[in-house]
């Protein structure tokens, strides 16, 4: 008999104590790390890391490079200043985002939100969720919500289709989008009595986030099915991480391995200058040569868009290889293998 997710869940390491245990070589030193940014490494993800090393490992346990950040903010992408409601952001016109839930199945070490995921002060009240609501109502040209947090999909199935259902009443909502590490790190809770919750909801996409092709397991591939086969489009955004996907031929296993679990790469992210993240962060320029390693070498619908969400909250900033030489009469340019071409202008 499979182990529900809720006992997986709760078989999580969340203390130096736990973390010491299982890798002899983490000082319980890390606790004035754990203190101020949570552990969680629940028990699936934990036989991955144990399995797989490094790549997961660095995205799972604490470092103390987490408290010798030179250039993190604590607020990279100004959330706090975006705020129109209680639990809702606003940075574009026609989009918001709901911030529904402040747990997440395993805490990412370099997470956008390291301030606050977690956190008790973090943590959603129903009333506060019914004042995004009203906002909601009273301002029709929000046309799009992302639910994020936190993690959605780790609230109990009834909350997930009571918030599902306010947004899906609300007439000027058109799409409702889920932002969830849930199939990579927790798959286990894609159910189908989850999924056939979510379909009542749609248009409803989901963004997920897997970060390495030795996260694309068996299970993790079941639950995208799952969803998949619930009519929801599957989206990924990766984030690069030195030491962990800065590499094109592991970027090319994993967006190949996604689109093959019928998800598609749609955002690497750039990481984000979050206080207690820099050991995580590869140069722009490198970002961008992975790129050029990408276009042309795998099919265009396993290549992601390359983008740095703008500190201060100024949104995101497409990074891409330069192709183009020159304008005028004609447009001169250079293709992937290096190969200068032409094309005459109307």
């Amino acid at each position: 008999m499979e182990e529900s997710w809720q006992s997986v869940l709760a078989e999580s390491i969340t203390t130096p104590e736990e973390l010491h245990k299982h890798f002899p070589a983490c000082s319980t030193g890390l606790a004035e790390v754990i203190a101020r940014y949570p552990l969680r490494i629940n028990s699936y993800y934990l036989d991955l890391v144990k399995k797989h090393g490094a790549p997961l490992f660095r995205q799972a346990v604490p470092d103390m490079a987490e408290l010798d950040d030179p250039f993190g903010l604590v607020d990279p992408l100004a959330e706090e200043e975006l705020v129109v409601a209680a639990n809702l952001v606003r940075k574009y016109p026609d989009r918001a985002l709901l911030l529904a839930h402040h747990q997440c199945a395993m805490y990412c070490r370099f997470c956008t939100r390291k301030r606050k995921v977690g956190c008790r002060e973090m943590a959603v009240a129903p009333q506060g969720l019914e004042e995004a609501f009203a906002w909601l109502e009273a301002h029709p040209q929000i046309r799009e919500v992302l639910v994020s947090g936190g993690d959605p999909l780790l609230l109990p199935n009834e909350e997930i289709d009571h918030i599902l259902g306010r947004l899906r009443a609300i007439q000027s909502i058109e799409i409702i989008r889920i932002g969830s590490r849930v199939p990579c790190a927790l798959p286990m809770r894609v159910t189908p009595e989850l999924v056939k919750i979510l379909r009542r909801h749609h248009p409803l996409y989901i963004n997920t986030h897997f970060n390495h092709p030795a996260e694309l397991t068996e299970a993790a591939g079941r639950a995208c099915a799952l969803l998949a086969d619930g009519g929801i489009p599957l989206g990924c955004q990766t984030v690069l991480l030195k030491g962990v996907n800065d590499e094109a031929a592991i970027l090319k296993r994993l967006f190949l391995g996604l689109l093959r679990f019928r998800v598609k790469p749609y955002y690497l992210f750039q990481t984000d200058l979050t206080a207690g993240t820099n050991h995580f962060r590869v140069s722009t320029a490198s970002g961008v040569r992975l790129m050029r390693d990408l276009y042309g070498h795998i099919s265009g619908m396993a290549v992601p868009t390359f983008a740095l969400d703008a500190p201060g909250g100024k949104g995101k900033i497409p990074l891409t290889p330069r192709y183009i030489d020159s304008y005028g009469d004609t447009l001169r340019f250079t293709n992937y293998r290096g190969e200068s071409c032409c094309y005459p202008e109307a």
